[in-house]
């Protein structure tokens, strides 16, 4: 009977679906022990069953729903690995507006996956709906309960089940996503990250302490600057001339502290190094917020800021990036933070990009245009764009080869020339802004590092892959009176206190 046939159908391609689903998640990386807990194997099937049922009861094709749910999980795998490739780490619950994010600003995404393969995904799944619809018939009595029906209340049935005992389980995580894939497998930790993101982030930002300043203290000028990807490629190769950095180099013989700085990102991720700079909240104390703090902030979650500390004492508080302002939710996110102002992508036209971003020193243009019309103390904190990936996308050419390089570097490094290229110009924004705090008749202090090493894998792969840390430096104009200030051990949590207590503003 076709009733029964149908009932049949639902159970067999659920029961397919869920081998096909620990064949793919094999091809990982990191890949998953198979030796993991049975409440993550039952997190695992109950999700699968659940995706199935819900597929079936919306299309009333079993088999076109196991291959819609088996290409997602594909899909996933392939982000997770291209994650992986790119910035060493693996893909998690938080990362789920990848999807919204690789729609809206495509060139930050896509290209990181491949775009042959997007376009192969694309390929497929039509090829997959049209092979589904017409090649799967839907049963006549599809809710008919001892037929099509009766199997999808079956897998909802067994699904609620399976997520109910093992969501009773509670598994632990480590919070490194490497470790927890391994250990309980890629659905089972997606879920486990899910429900820690319910629970609220209960850390307190350091700037909600802070004591200000008593007296008559003299309120600097404040320019903050975190750099795309800016970090001494130098170290990675003795070719590279030493004037691309050739105004950091004389700023660094200024400054009241420089050195290297651990970042709590590596790659990409630059919201996170832009929330420990601000909040000075340890990753630590996030929970599994730490992986996008931002999306909590939008949310509600009201914390304290240098921005919203410095607002106290008198200043106006702008932020500047040329980029749209929703992306992170930075258009939310920043005036909780306490900026009076958001520059962003709006406020620059075409003609001040250097490469597809918009330059270093159309921002640098942008910050001494506000000083210069300043009529109190004036924060301003600037993230740049120039240095942005994907760089295998830009084409290197022979002039950057002899402007870059007194030994020619080593095939493959294509990207190496492109980052160089882009590093020279963030050179020369931190000479432009030193001559313009330098002009300034009232004191003034700039606060310079990276956010994250930049995306480079084939250059890794000959010079060796770098730790991570960044550059940072503490320069004040002539007339402010500063304090050294230790140079070692700096993070970005503590950079922005330091560079305070070195100005006597905390």
């Amino acid at each position: 009977m076709v009733i029964e046939a149908s009932l049949g159908g639902v159970i067999a391609a659920a029961f397919t679906l869920l081998l096909a689903s620990f064949a793919i998640e094999q091809l990982l990386v990191p890949r998953p022990t198979l030796l993991r807990p049975w409440p993550a194997y039952g997190l695992h099937a109950g999700l699968i069953m659940l995706a199935q049922a819900l597929l079936v009861l919306l299309l009333g094709r079993p088999w076109f729903a196991a291959a819609a749910v088996a290409a997602f999980i594909l899909l996933l795998v392939q982000v997770n690995n291209a994650k992986m490739h790119s910035l060493r780490e693996a893909f998690v619950f938080q990362d789920y507006e990848y999807f919204t994010d690789a729609i809206l600003h495509p060139r930050l995404y896509i290209p990181f996956l491949g775009w042959w393969k997007f376009l192969a995904a694309v390929v497929g799944f039509a090829l997959a709906v049209v092979v589904g619809l017409y090649g799967e018939d839907v049963p006549a009595h599809r809710f008919d309960w001892h037929g099509q029906l009766g199997g999808v209340a079956l897998l909802l049935l067994s699904s609620m089940l399976l997520l109910w005992l093992g969501k009773r389980q509670h598994l632990p995580v480590s919070l490194q996503p490497e470790q927890d894939i391994f250990a309980l497998g890629f659905l089972a930790c997606l879920w486990r990250y899910a429900e820690a993101e319910r629970v609220p982030p209960q850390a307190s930002s350091p700037f909600s302490k802070l004591e200000q300043p008593t007296g008559n203290t003299v309120l600097p000028h404040l320019v903050a600057v975190q750099s795309e990807s800016f970090f001494d490629a130098r170290r990675l190769f003795s070719g590279i001339r030493a004037d691309v950095l050739q105004a950091y180099d004389l700023l660094k013989q200024d400054a009241a502290s420089h050195g290297a700085l651990q970042v709590p990102a590596w790659g990409a991720n630059t919201v996170r190094s832009e929330f420990a700079f601000l909040s000075g909240i340890e990753a630590e104390q996030l929970g599994v917020h730490r992986f996008n703090p931002y999306r909590t902030v939008a949310a509600g979650w009201g914390v304290a800021s240098l921005a919203s500390y410095l607002k106290q004492l008198g200043y106006r508080t702008v932020c500047i990036h040329p980029y749209p302002a929703s992306f992170y939710r930075r258009d939310r996110v920043y005036p909780r933070f306490g900026f009076d102002e958001f520059l962003d992508i709006r406020h620059f036209d075409e003609s001040m990009r250097a490469g597809p971003y918009t330059g270093d020193m159309a921002v640098a243009d942008r910050i001494a245009a506000i000083l210069g019309e300043a009529k109190q103390p004036v924060f301003i904190f600037a993230i740049t764009m120039e240095n942005h990936g994907p760089l295998h996308l830009e084409q290197q050419t022979e002039a950057d080869i002899s402007a870059l390089y007194h030994a020619a570097p080593p095939a493959g490094c294509e990207d190496l020339t492109i980052y160089l290229r882009h590093l020279r110009n963030a050179d020369r924004m931190i000479h432009s802004l030193r001559q313009t705090l330098a002009q300034c008749p009232q004191p003034a202090s700039l606060c310079w590092y990276g956010d994250h090493v930049p995306i480079m894998p084939a250059v890794y792969q000959v010079f060796g892959v770098p730790d991570g840390a960044v550059e940072y430096v503490l320069w004040a104009n002539r007339t402010v009176q500063c304090q050294k200030v230790e140079a070692e051990g700096k993070t970005a949590q503590s950079l922005a206190r330091d560079w305070l207590q070195m100005l006597g503003l905390a």
